[in-house]
């Protein structure tokens, strides 16, 4: 199982980006979709999460601007809608994915990350 993230880039501050998540593998269901981000000098911090039922749970910081919803068309893709962006926002973002039951409480509860999309925004 392979996950592939794309669609960061460099955006104005106030700006959008909508990142997609894709998993290889017409079997694979996922129990969970996580993004993550991590900033130069920072920790890897979990941005947003999606479970195969819908539920959706948001860092503090992005709640309001940032929302992870499920593709209509292909099952196993989950994108990222970041509006409202900010400086702050500017990190590497992967995409983690967890196929076992269980809400995942960490990053080390996923089973497959994607090899990260670079997202730069300019104040």
């Amino acid at each position: 199982v392979q996950l592939q993230a794309s669609g960061g880039g460099l955006a104005q501050a106030g700006g959008s980006l909508r990142l997609s998540c894709a998993t290889s593998g017409s079997t694979f269901r996922f129990n969970s979709i996580g993004w993550y981000r991590q900033a130069p000098g920072k920790p890897r911090e979990l941005v947003a999460r999606i479970s195969s039922s819908g539920y959706t749970d948001y860092a503090d910081s992005v709640k309001g601007r940032f929302a992870v919803a499920r593709d209509s068309a292909r099952r196993n893709a989950v994108h990222l809608q970041m509006n409202s962006l900010k400086s702050e926002d500017t990190a590497v973002y992967y995409c983690a994915a967890r196929n076992v039951p269980g809400a995942p409480t960490s990053a080390a509860e996923y089973n497959y990350w994607g090899q990260g999309t670079e997202v730069t925004v300019s104040s």
